[in-house]
């Protein structure tokens, strides 16, 4: 078993409130106030569980610029009160910065019985396995 820091437990409580509220901030027509706290403890919580210096050392990689400035940039946007403009471009962001880490989640996740079969669906599994032959390493 993974033992975890306090600050690392504090990190996921932190994370998984922000993708709640986040994911409650798009059910309720992209509400404002719900997607910049979401960001926030997003951001922060992802801080806490990595470290201030890992995480300033992930976003800021040369290679990762573009994909930095969407996300923040998204993030800014959403702050500033436009949130279906700043999700579209942090989705984009996220999907740039993290895409690395989708074959390890896809292979994953084909281990777990239920979702495994679900993947391994007709319509589903290209999609899956175009998104799972990721050949760009973190």
């Amino acid at each position: 078993m993974i033992s975890l820091t306090d600050s690392q437990k504090i990190g996921m409580g932190l994370t998984g409130f922000g993708v709640f509220f986040l994911f409650f901030g798009m059910i309720l027509f992209f509400d404002k106030a719900l997607l910049a706290i979401g960001n926030i403890l997003f951001v922060v919580g992802l801080a806490f569980v990595i470290g201030l210096e890992r995480t300033f050392r992930f976003f800021f990689q040369k290679h990762k610029m573009k994909a930095t400035s969407f996300f923040l940039g998204g993030v800014f946007v959403v702050l500033i009160g436009w949130p279906i403009i700043g999700v579209v471009l942090e989705f984009y962001g996220f999907f740039l910065l993290f895409r690395g880490f989708f074959p390890v989640v896809i292979g994953f996740i084909r281990r777990i019985p239920v979702l495994g079969s679900l993947l391994n669906l007709p319509f589903i599994s290209g999609f899956v396995d175009k998104v799972g032959e990721s050949n760009n390493m973190v």
